[in-house]
């Protein structure tokens, strides 16, 4: 049952005051539940089960509080008095006892029958049957007591030093040996041949052969012959139940050549594994407890080392304002080299749901927080912290004035404070659910018009929201004259900083001032309102002359190219002095809260009066009916997108406007994330909200996945990331809701691509396309045809006559009494059709 709050503390059952996980059980009086039913009616709790309240032969009933849900409400009622009494008094588990008057009699033996087994017994055993050796040993009694004198010397000295007792047959008497018993085993007889024929004498020969056939006649007689026919009358019998047996047990698998691969290409345990191997998980359950993990990150140069993001769970984080502490909001970096501790914390002001590592350095972090700020932080300072070659004890005193967070000073974790946040009037006004780097080849203006990078370092961040935006953030430095002008004040505020915080200053122009570049807005297309996007993504862009140019910097001067510019002295370049490039695709897709996937582009466009908005988008079709959380590009196929929602996922091919070149079946579980594999254009990895993972190979089946591990952990899965260690070493980072990263080492056959897989992918790509351009031609005309036979149809239907006024008006009549009478047998069925005739009354 379901008691709300006015219930429980009418009847003094309020949850964890009157009844709790420890003492559950409440007497609630028979009539005071009669009552409450009269006088709320249906409104009461209890008007559901009033007829079985109206039976029960007791005067009290039992209420039960159920803390754990375990008939997945918070109570449950007892409607039997045998019930309440089991419950009330569980029966006592039986003892089992000796009774006063029983006497443990020892038990008579019985009398032995022989069955035979007798004359078995004495034909094994082992009996003396021949007669025993008397051996008789002397010496002279003049050598009693005398002492012995021990000394080296040649055993060929003496003619007495040495005695061999060598063995020999004793041809007095022989032993046969009447039975023995020995194992043997039939093995074939071994022989050693050559076929190849010794070329002793070199000369210039050939030899032609051809082949001996059948004649006609002589086949003709083979077939008509009775031995031919009684053979293959006999033989089918055989056959079939060989072919039988093979269905149990392939009799030609080479177990031999099997395990020589096997030894060859198996892992440190010298065996084969086909699916995912758990390979390492961390957790704190400091930080991460009661939190779930919003987004992951693989360090891009670093060994082992992944960042996650911690954020409260819905029902902390209603229950967080009650709280007297408050929770930091924490993204945690752990580590193979020490996994039972996290090897970096970075603070933020709020949770993150998603963040990302700059292309151009690693060291350069952006993430969107549940208020809607975009914020940046530097760990270049703990970068020697993270690869191991620095303990953590120099890095403890950082930032350590802000909040302590580890009450424990002898190992402290270092405690990154971010460089700059966003400012709150212009940020989202929801929380940011994705956030991604431009591509160091371009950058954009405030129209949103790509233009050439001459910084070639990745500046320009997107960000997208459920607020119906995406929106654009340059990291540099806005203005060049406000820098000159406040150069003095901006030092001294740094000083100050550095000291009291030990924050870098790299972002110190955009902290709490930054504003975005440009807005992009997401209309509906055929109705009023907006699109709320989740995820997005874009085509990344390479140009080839930024290449050039990039390898003939790199000859010049190697060292030169290996430095990175320092995001401080950056400044934002005039729009006029840099290039537009053409060949940029400004088009992106996008995921939305009601399981949409968008297509539109993101360059701003002028009205009639002159002010910039967005387009409507390209195309957005319903695929996924729920939210949309993975909207990735294949990493080889540039023009194939992935996403998944709901229950199914879709692969979309950019510039088909129609819809999905394929849609899964819709599945039991929800999709919760989708990833495409780093090495393998066939292969991506699905995972689902009962914690397990799909892994599917286009090229082996497409109506089902080629692996299931289910289970892979008891809560949904939250986020999954592929990452190639080494040529040989794949590992998959998957982490789920309760806090939990479980690193997992991808096998051999599902990174080791097939012989050109990616043309056999394109090319089954290509005819899914095909597929579908030739099932919406056929739609369409289907559509057409049962059209123009509807409008046949009408043409030969004969004009229906109408009916006049007073006759409509009887049809409503009668509908209406019909109603009146419904209703009157529904208010009767629930008792309360007599309270609802006295108020018609007065």
């Amino acid at each position: 049952m379901v008691l709300t709050s006015v219930t429980q503390k009418l009847f003094g059952c309020c949850a964890d005051e009157d009844v709790t996980g420890e003492s559950p059980y409440k007497l609630l009086k028979k009539d005071d539940i009669i009552q409450d039913i009269k006088t709320r009616a249906a409104v009461s709790d209890f008007s559901p089960v009033k007829q079985i309240v109206l039976d029960y032969p007791e005067e009290e009933i039992l209420l039960v509080y159920d803390r754990d849900f375990t008939y997945d409400q918070c109570f449950y009622l007892v409607l039997t008095p045998e019930a309440k009494d089991r419950i009330l008094n569980p029966p006592k588990p039986e003892t089992p006892g000796v009774l006063e008057n029983e006497v443990i009699k020892t038990p008579e033996p019985k009398e032995w029958i022989s069955l035979g087994s007798e004359l078995e017994i004495d034909e094994e055993s082992v009996k003396e049957t021949r007669e025993k050796l008397w051996y008789k040993f002397s010496r002279v009694r003049r050598k009693f007591g005398v002492p012995a004198c021990f000394s080296d010397r040649n055993t060929a000295d003496a003619k007495d030093g040495y005695l061999e007792c060598a063995s020999y047959q004793d041809s007095r008497f022989s032993i046969k040996q009447m039975q023995r018993d020995c194992g043997t085993q039939a093995v074939p007889r071994l022989q050693s041949s050559s076929a190849q024929t010794q070329w002793k004498f070199q000369r210039n020969i050939f030899t032609q052969y051809k082949p001996r056939e059948l004649s006609e006649e002589e086949a003709e007689n083979i077939l008509q012959a009775d031995s031919l026919r009684n053979f293959c009358n006999s033989v089918p019998h055989r056959v079939l139940q060989a072919l039988q047996q093979e269905e149990i047990m392939n009799v030609f698998f080479d177990d031999l050549k099997a395990l020589g691969t096997g030894a060859e290409a198996g892992d440190w345990s010298g065996k084969v594994s086909e699916g995912l191997m758990l390979y390492q998980a961390f957790t704190d359950q400091k930080y991460a407890k009661d939190k779930k993990i919003s987004s992951i990150s693989w360090h891009p140069t670093i060994y082992g080392v992944i960042a996650v993001a911690l954020i409260e769970k819905k029902e902390e984080r209603f229950s967080e304002s009650t709280a007297s502490e408050v929770r930091p909001s924490l993204i945690v970096f752990y580590s193979f080299s020490d996994p039972s501790n996290p090897q970096l914390l970075l603070e933020c002001p709020d949770d993150i749901f998603a963040f990302e590592f700059c292309p151009s350095d690693p060291n350069i972090i952006v993430g969107g927080c549940m208020n809607g700020q975009v914020v940046l932080w530097d760990i270049s300072a703990h970068v020697t912290h993270l690869q191991g070659t620095q303990s953590s004890g120099k890095k403890a005193s950082v930032n350590t004035d802000t909040f302590d967070l580890d009450d424990n000073k002898e190992n402290k974790t270092p405690v990154v404070r971010y460089c700059a946040v966003s400012a709150l009037e212009s940020s989202h006004k929801a929380r940011i659910t994705d956030v991604q780097w431009l591509p160091p080849t371009f950058e954009v203006t405030r129209t949103g018009l790509p233009v050439e990078n001459k910084h070639n370092i990745s500046v320009q961040v997107v960000t997208c929201s459920p607020d119906c935006a995406i929106m654009f953030w340059d990291v540099r430095m806005p203005k060049l004259l406000s820098q000159s002008v406040s150069d003095k004040k901006q030092n001294v505020d740094q000083k100050t900083q550095m000291s009291s915080y030990s924050v870098p200053d790299t972002f110190k122009h955009l902290d709490r001032t930054w504003k975005p570049l440009f807005r992009v807005s997401l209309p509906r297309i055929s109705t009023s309102g907006e699109y709320a996007p989740l995820k997005f993504n874009f085509e990344p862009y390479t140009c080839s002359s930024n290449k050039d140019r990039d390898t003939e910097e790199a000859d010049e001067n190697d060292d030169s190219s290996k430095i990175i510019p320092d995001y401080s002295q950056l400044r934002v370049p005039s729009a006029k002095t840099l290039t537009a490039l053409e060949d940029v695709n400004t088009k992106l897709y996008f995921g939305t809260e009601d399981g949409e996937i968008g297509y539109t582009d993101w360059k701003l466009g002028k009205d009639d009066s002159g002010r910039l908005h967005s387009a409507k988008p390209l195309s957005c079709i319903g695929i996924h009916h729920w939210l949309v959380n993975t909207v990735q590009r294949s990493p080889f196929l540039k023009d194939i997108i992935l996403t998944t929602g709901g229950w199914n996922f879709a692969i979309w091919k950019e510039g088909i406007m129609d819809g999905p070149i394929i849609l899964s079946p819709s599945s039991e579980q929800v999709c919760t994330v989708g990833c495409w594999s780093l090495s393998r254009p066939a292969v991506f990895f699905i995972g689902k909200d009962d914690g397990s993972i799909e892994v599917w190979n286009l090229l082996e089946k497409t109506s089902e996945p080629a692996q299931v591990h289910a289970h892979i952990t008891n809560a949904k899965i939250t986020s999954i990331t592929p990452w190639i260690a080494a040529p040989k070493q794949h590992f998959l980072a998957v982490t789920d809701e309760l806090g939990m990263v479980r690193v997992f080492e991808i096998p051999k056959t599902l990174y080791i691509p097939s012989r050109s897989e990616g043309l056999s992918v394109k090319k089954y790509f290509e005819l899914e396309e095909e597929r579908l351009k030739d099932y919406l031609k056929k739609e369409e005309l289907w559509a057409k045809e049962k059209k123009e036979t509807e409008e046949l149809k009408k043409k030969m239907e004969p004009d229906k006559p109408v009916k006049s006024l007073k006759e409509n008006d009887d049809v409503n009549m009668k509908e209406h009494s019909d109603y009146l009478t419904l209703e009157e047998s529904i208010l009767k069925g629930m008792g309360l059709w007599t309270a609802t005739a006295d108020t018609q009354d007065t």
